[in-house]
């Protein structure tokens, strides 16, 4: 085995990751402190090597069609994340990643695995039957990451209210990404719209790109969006309690990723002929907008969405 990098060289590595895989989120990281920023790269580094291992991706791009290896993959994952929490060289540099951060931050196996978990979802060829299984599916792939990521803050393990929040940001993320992502997915044979949605819009299964249904398809992804918005609103009560850069960097990825399902809501129909993406001019925006809203409280949420953490976490581990 190689000799490991170095904790500087390991954050190098992660912050050209980020670079290449998420734009978004690197535009937010940097509003950091420099001991945070360097402990969310780091983390992001072995959330996106997690996914591209699993999915076949390289920094997330095209899914790779499905070639029967992947409960295998995500074995490999499991089994090198656990051995970075253990503290063990594990030869893989963004595994090695996650060793390091969690040290400093006491990440744990099981909050590693709940995120690993989503992957399993996937590689079983999973698809929901009911609202309940689409959050739950949210909650592996990104309100668990987001519960990592209040960590690498400093937020306390026996803080669950502003844990909750951080979960509920994670939720908001995942639903927007679905509803822009639906295109793809359903190239690559996935489909992350719950079987119940789509039989009450009498979408036949595995049929709802075809242009037929495009209007039912619009107001399935309004369901979507407006869910992630619930989520995303008591998220911005959690940021209100974070330190001030962590509260901007925050609230500006809220800001970013809340943009990116609304212009999918607002194009209706066509919202899918070419991918919904965020400029710089308009992330820089957002990072301003935050600013704003960072200086403020948080207006006030009429609805605490329906599905918590505790409720999640209980259909994840039960």
């Amino acid at each position: 085995m190689s000799e490991p990098l170095t904790r500087t060289e390991l954050v190098a590595a992660a912050r050209q990751s980020i670079a290449l895989g998420s734009k978004s989120f690197a535009a937010a990281s940097m509003l950091f402190d420099q001991p945070t920023r360097e402990r969310a790269h780091l983390l992001y580094a072995w959330c996106r090597c997690c996914d591209d291992i699993a999915d076949g991706q390289e920094h997330g791009g095209p899914l790779a069609l499905d070639d029967g290896l992947g409960v295998e993959r995500v074995a490999a994952i499991r089994e090198l994340t656990h051995r970075a929490l253990d503290g063990h060289n594990t030869g893989e540099n963004d595994f090695d990643a996650l060793g390091i951060v969690a040290a400093e931050c006491a990440l744990t196996h099981a909050m590693a695995d709940d995120v690993i978990d989503g992957f399993a979802l996937d590689a079983a060829d999973w698809c929901p039957r009911t609202e309940a299984d689409l959050m739950r599916y949210c909650f592996h792939v990104a309100g668990a990451v987001g519960v990592m990521m209040a960590a690498v803050m400093g937020v306390p393990a026996d803080d669950e209210n502003t844990l909750d929040r951080a979960c509920d940001l994670g939720l908001a993320f995942q639903l927007n990404n679905i509803a822009r992502d639906l295109c793809e997915d359903d190239a690559a044979g996935r489909c992350y719209l719950p079987l119940e949605w789509l039989v009450e819009a009498d979408i036949p299964p595995g049929e709802h790109m075809r242009p037929t249904f495009r209007p039912q398809l619009v107001e399935l992804t309004r369901r979507l969006v407006d869910l992630a918005e619930m989520h995303e609103a008591a998220a911005r009560l959690g940021a209100a309690r974070l330190a001030f850069r962590h509260r901007w960097a925050v609230l500006s990825a809220a800001n970013i990723y809340g943009a990116i399902g609304r212009e999918v809501r607002a194009r209706g129909g066509s919202a899918w002929d070419h991918r919904v993406h965020t400029s710089t001019l308009a992330k820089l925006g957002h990072v301003a907008l935050a600013l704003v809203q960072a200086l403020r409280s948080p207006p006030p949420v009429a609805q605490m969405p329906k599905w918590t953490r505790g409720a999640l976490v209980g259909m994840a581990r039960g």
